[in-house]
């Protein structure tokens, strides 16, 4: 097979028998796609132009405003993986989970045991009325709350089981955490748990 290189619009190309385009293509492609994503992507918003507190909108089919997320000043710090072991009972089955050492957990913890009624909320979490919610004093202004943690929703006073990812929001505590995701993503309508100290 006869080849030749030439140079045209100022990048090298091989001329045999109709392969021009499949090595200029092969040879640049990761190029042109890296130019193409940095393109699209755009500049980052700089803390200083983000909105300082939450922005109210009304949540699809609602005309109450929910808040949408914001980051926290003060950040979302990890909890301490020490903590209470505390079991949900839930029927006859029992899940274990562990109440993170933070001041919010640390006031749950002293409330149990307790038998809350949960339902599903957004399909990625379970939420129940508590009648004393702990106090957002000495916690982060909000968190972004892994999958299979226990949370404090403070402006409604839920206490919240994760199964999906929500996001960073103002008003989350992250509490603890629990063991069996899927049998909590599996429960529909309202359940019953008992939280009590293992």
């Amino acid at each position: 097979m006869h080849c030749r290189y030439t140079l045209r619009q100022g990048l090298p190309q091989r001329a045999c028998r109709g392969l021009t385009e499949q090595v200029l293509i092969r040879r640049h492609l990761p190029a042109t796609m890296l130019a193409a994503v940095l393109a699209l992507t755009g500049c980052a918003v700089s803390e200083s132009t983000a909105p300082a507190g939450p922005t109210l909108v009304p949540a699809p089919g609602s005309t109450s405003p929910v808040p949408e997320p914001t980051p926290s000043a003060t950040g979302d710090s990890m909890p301490d993986s020490n903590g209470t072991p505390i079991t949900l009972t839930i029927d006859d089955q029992v899940i274990t989970a562990t109440l993170h050492d933070n001041p919010a957990a640390n006031a749950l913890a002293q409330q149990l045991p307790l038998t809350l009624t949960f339902d599903d909320f957004n399909s990625v979490e379970k939420i129940a009325t508590l009648a004393s919610p702990p106090s957002m004093d000495g916690m982060p202004t909000g968190a972004d709350p892994e999958i299979g943690d226990i949370g404090l929703w403070a402006p409604g006073g839920n206490l919240v089981l994760y199964y999906g990812d929500v996001g960073y929001w103002n008003g989350i505590a992250r509490l603890g955490t629990f063991d069996d995701v899927a049998a909590i993503k599996a429960l529909s309508g309202p359940f019953t748990v008992t939280i009590t100290t293992q």
